[in-house]
């Protein structure tokens, strides 16, 4: 563990899930990262790894620059300085977003993105506008949404649309999955169920996933690493057991306190 962010261990981690390879792909690389907008950063200096199979928790408290970061990467905050290659090439800056979607980047932002008047089957056709969508990949990782496939997405839970979200992001069949605040809004009882179902999608996807959360114990408990930013600086990251076992230094990390 690394608490000013120097010595980042190997994206191979502490996998939980997959082969653990030393060799495995990587699919997002940020090095020297200062992203923003109008030309003011939030994000200073970020380095930041994800390989192919992994889960990745982005921490921090709220304006800490968790939300940037994934911006940056889905083209749609400007990259100030530093380089952000997602997918195999880099990302450039902004009006990127269709490119970067491309590549194999999904990003779940936090409002969920579904449309309320489209029926959940609609909801999820989106994931794919040519050709035939199979919807049975996304019931398989989330079989409440079978019964739901003619409900308009405004008539559906909370913890309905997140797993609309979830499921049209998996029809994508992404390289590099972001999620950001998978719970906001949600009982506890929702997000604590749908957590280990990240964990699945990048078992058995080979998908690599940058999780934001502000629920710290459930995102580590499903990651193999962790990053926390606070006030847009990279202080903490290391293998997601030592994060968790560090309580201390990871509380003052949110309170923005030196230990």
């Amino acid at each position: 563990m690394t608490p000013d962010g120097a010595g980042e261990p190997g994206v191979s981690g502490a996998r939980r899930g997959g082969s653990g390879e030393p060799g495995m792909t990587v699919v997002l690389e940020i090095t020297g990262l200062h992203a923003g907008y109008d030309g003011v950063a939030v994000v200073r200096g970020l380095d930041l790894r994800v390989g192919g199979g992994e889960v990745v928790a982005l921490l921090g408290p709220n304006g800490a620059g968790k939300t940037t970061t994934l911006m940056a990467v889905s083209g749609m905050a400007s990259v100030l300085a530093g380089t952000v290659v997602a997918c195999g090439a880099p990302v450039g800056g902004l009006r990127q977003a269709h490119l970067v979607a491309r590549r194999g980047v999904t990003h779940v932002p936090e409002n969920r993105g579904v449309l309320f008047q489209l029926t959940v089957r609609e909801n999820l056709r989106l994931a794919r506008l040519k050709g035939r969508v199979d919807t049975a990949a996304a019931t398989d990782f989330f079989p409440a949404l079978g019964p739901l496939m003619n409900r308009p997405a405004g008539l559906l839970s909370g913890g309905e649309q997140q797993m609309l979200a979830l499921g049209r992001a998996i029809l994508s069949e992404p390289k590099l999955l972001m999620i950001d605040e998978m719970s906001l809004g949600l009982a506890p009882v929702v997000y604590e169920e749908l957590m280990p179902v990240v964990r699945r999608i990048a078992d058995d996807t080979g998908a690599g996933v940058l999780l934001v959360e502000q629920h710290v114990d459930l995102a580590l408990a499903v990651s193999d690493r962790g990053y926390v930013l606070s006030h847009g600086d990279l202080v903490m990251s290391g293998p997601a057991p030592d994060l968790l076992a560090d309580r201390e230094l990871l509380d003052a990390s949110y309170l923005g306190l030196n230990r």
